[in-house]
Formats: structure tokens, C-alpha cells, sequence
């Protein structure tokens, strides 16, 4: 006897979550703008502040990344208890003031512990936006939202390359910092007036926990969050996956000044729409190709960034051989397109997999390895790197670097394969218990 298929219904979209979506996304732009700053204006920096590309790494990768990473994780705790909203707006001001004060320094060691306040402010920031999606949206549209969520990171650096270095060549490096910083405030403002606070686990069909679990203690949290063979495999994979991006995206402007002969001023017109239409277009399809094929098998989630990481590959090898910036743009615009695939899905795997009173919780979470990964290790790595290779390959240095870089492709690619191969078994796990 056939088990007769529900019929499929009709997903429906609660009123005013788009106008959530709309204001989660600016937010998240002006985050990712305040983040890339520094490394978009890299080199008038370096000039300025007389840093090396090895100290470069470690202030956008790991200073930055030891706050953001560890302060998201009691901060996920809080919000998962008390309002999200609230958490967002305040994360937003404390990061936007800290992002101003970042034009302020006079030296290094100042420019670290400005740059610390950032990723203190913006680790409030991401997690608790998830979970107001996860929330506000049902299943069947919620990869399709969280990628237009992280069209975020794209439309920020695309900003932030044509805003921030049109302002630079104009007047200087530091004022990109004061304005940008005094639009997050608003922002601030704007969230804690229009953005309203979702029941948790009102978009979901079944619950898959119970009440108690809203007493659960940090550390058993994160217990069975690691505890998990899927989220854990999802972190670790998207974290090599971040590790690509990182390390690429926050040396680019200094390597296509440097090794290209390109200026700030052609790199705020042509690098920025290199990075606007190609991640933007790569991380709205991505949403929509998981939403269609997850609907199959949810292995979708880890097979589509595996296949988009080994595709861009020869193409990253391409932009970093190019002899030229034009022709090294050209061939960017694959990577850029394929790089971010992963994003979306994973953390839509995860806030799919997580109970709705822990989702806040496991976004931090996966960030931070996520993020501790990519953000903190990879621009660190392409620096220090950069810094080896200097005696042997002088003014291509970062060139050498890049090339070092490649091989991450590859083993992220395994990791996404490894994490499909878990999903699979787990799946057969379940539909052989009903």
C-alpha cells in the first residue's frame, strides 16, 4: 500500500517581512562597508601608517576576527532570550561609531584597537538577522531571502570600493571613515523603529524540540551544536569556503595597484563593478538554484558550493597570471560569481536544521568557526605569505601569495563533499526510523 503525497502548498510570505528583509540588507551592507574599508583603501593607508602587508593581514583578518568571532557567541545567547531587534540596532551604533573612530588614529596600534571595536559591534550584528529571517519567512523561500540578505557583503564592498576610494582620491583616506560611520548610527535608529521583533518558530511546519529547551545553558548549547556531525561539517566547510574569500577580497585593491598598475580612481569605477554585479549575481542565484534543487535532496546544500568552488579555480589562476587589470578583471568576474555559492546554503542548512529558540545561537556559532577561519586566518595567511615570499620575489610578493592561496579551493570543495555525504546518510537515518 502507497503512502499517498500531500498536496503542496502555497508558501505565504507575512506582511511586512519584506520590508524586514529591505531594512536587514542596507544593515547588512553597512556592516560589510565598514568592514572593508581597510582593505579597500589599503595602500594610502599603508603609506600613510607605514604598515607591512603581513600587519595588513592580521588587522582586517585576525585582530579583527578574534572579536567578532568569540563576543557573537554570548551575544547569539542573549538575543536568542531576549529581543533581536534591539540586539541589531545596538550592535549597529557601537560598530558605526567604532568605524568612525578608525579615521581618528594616528598609528598602528590605535588603528588595531578601533579596528577590535568594530568586530566587537559587528558581531551582534549577523546572527540575530538570520534568525529574524528564519522567522519571517517559510522554508520553501528562505534560501531565496537569506541570499538576498547576503547580497549584503557584494553591494557593501561595491559601495565601499566606488564610495570610499572616490572619497580618498578626493580628500582623504580618513573621511570615507567619519561619513560612513555617522550613516550607521542612523541606520541604528531605523532599525529599532521599523523592524518588527517575529515570533520564534512561527514559519515552521513542525517543532522539533520543546519548551525546555529555552532554558538550555550556554555550554550545552554549544555542546550539541559541535556535538552535531552536520553542523559541524557545515561550519568547518564554509569556513574554508570563507577562507577563499577573505584572503582574496582583502588584498585585491592593493594587488591590483601594486602588481596591475591600476589607481584608486579606476579602481572605484571598474573593480567595483567587478564586485558589485559579480557576487551580487552569483549569491542571488545561488539562493535560487539551492531553493530548487534542496527541494530534491537536501545535499543540495553541500553539493552546489562544492561544484561552484572547483569551477572557479581555473579562473582564480587566471585573474592572478592576467598581465594586465583589464584582462585580470575579466577573468575575476568567475570567482567573484562562483566564490560566495556556499554562503546562502549553509546558513540556510543550518537555521533549517536548528530549533527556532536556538537559531540565533547556531548562526553565531557557525560564524564563528566560520569566520575564525576565513576572516581571522585567511587574509592573515595571503599576508604573512606575501611578507615570506618579499625577499625572493620583491614587488610580486602578492602575486606568490595568491597563487599559495589556490590550493583552498580544492579542500573546501572536499569539505562540501563530505557534509553531502553526511546529509545522505542522514536522510536515510530518518526515513528508515519512520
Amino acid at each position: 500500500m502507497t503512502r499517498a503525497t500531500p498536496p503542496r502548498q502555497t508558501a505565504v510570505v507575512p506582511s511586512g517581512a519584506r520590508i524586514t528583509l529591505a531594512m536587514l540588507c542596507f544593515v547588512y551592507v553597512l556592516n560589510f562597508l565598514d568592514r572593508q574599508l581597510i582593505s579597500i583603501l589599503a595602500k594610502p593607508i599603508q603609506d600613510g601608517l607605514k604598515i607591512s602587508d603581513g600587519q595588513l593581514g592580521l588587522l582586517t583578518g585576525f585582530y579583527f576576527a578574534l572579536f567578532y568571532c568569540f563576543i557573537a557567541i554570548p551575544i547569539g545567547w542573549l538575543a536568542d532570550r531576549t529581543s533581536r531587534v534591539r540586539v541589531l540596532a545596538v550592535a549597529c551604533a557601537l560598530w558605526s561609531g567604532a568605524t568612525a573612530a578608525c579615521g581618528m588614529v594616528g598609528n598602528y596600534g590605535q588603528l588595531v584597537v578601533a579596528r577590535m571595536m568594530v568586530g566587537v559591534g559587528e558581531a551582534g550584528g549577523v546572527p540575530p538577522s538570520y534568525a529574524i529571517i528564519s522567522d519571517s519567512f517559510p522554508r520553501e523561500r528562505r534560501t531565496t531571502a537569506m541570499a538576498i540578505f547576503n547580497l549584503g557583503p557584494p553591494i557593501g564592498s561595491a559601495l565601499g570600493i566606488a564610495f570610499g576610494a572616490s572619497l580618498a582620491s578626493a580628500f582623504s583616506w580618513r573621511i570615507p571613515f567619519y561619513v560612513i560611520g555617522v550613516i550607521g548610527v542612523v541606520a541604528a535608529v531605523a532599525v529599532h523603529l521599523i523592524v518588527r521583533e517575529p515570533k520564534r518558530g512561527q514559519m515552521d511546519t513542525a517543532v522539533r524540540s520543546t519548551g525546555a529547551d529555552t532554558a538550555t545553558g550556554l555550554v550545552a548549547t554549544i555542546t550539541q551544536f559541535f556535538g552535531n556531525p552536520l553542523m559541524l561539517m557545515a561550519s568547518l566547510a564554509s569556513g574554508a569556503g570563507n577562507f577563499i574569500t577573505y584572503g582574496l577580497l582583502n588584498f585585491t585593491t592593493l594587488f591590483l595597484m601594486r602588481e596591475k598598475g591600476m589607481h584608486l580612481a579606476d579602481v572605484a569605477i571598474w573593480y567595483a563593478l567587478v564586485v558589485g554585479i559579480g557576487m551580487s549575481a552569483g549569491i542571488y542565484a545561488s539562493g535560487r538554484i539551492v531553493d530548487r534543487f534542496a527541494a530534491r535532496s537536501k545535499a543540495a546544500y553541500a553539493t552546489v558550493p562544492a561544484i561552484s568552488l572547483v569551477l572557479a579555480l581555473p579562473f582564480f589562476l587566471a585573474f592572478v597570471w592576467a598581465p594586465t587589470w583589464q584582462l585580470s578583471l575579466l577573468f575575476l568576474l568567475v570567482p567573484m560569481f562562483l566564490n560566495s555559492f556556499f554562503l546562502s546554503a549553509t546558513v540556510t542548512f543550518v537555521q533549517s536544521e536548528a530549533p527556532a529558540e536556538r537559531r540565533v545561537i547556531s548562526g553565531a556559532l557557525l560564524l564563528l568557526v566560520m569566520n575564525f577561519i576565513g576572516l581571522g586566518l585567511g587574509p592573515t595567511y595571503v599576508g604573512m605569505a606575501s611578507d615570506h615570499f618579499r625577499p625572493v620575489y620583491g614587488p610580486h610578493a602578492l602575486r606568490a601569495a595568491y597563487y599559495a592561496l589556490a590550493p583552498m579551493y580544492l579542500i573546501a570543495a572536499v569539505l562540501f563533499l563530505i557534509l553531502a555525504r553526511l546529509i545522505r546518510r542522514d536522510q536515510r537515518l530518518q526515513e528508515g526510523a519512520l
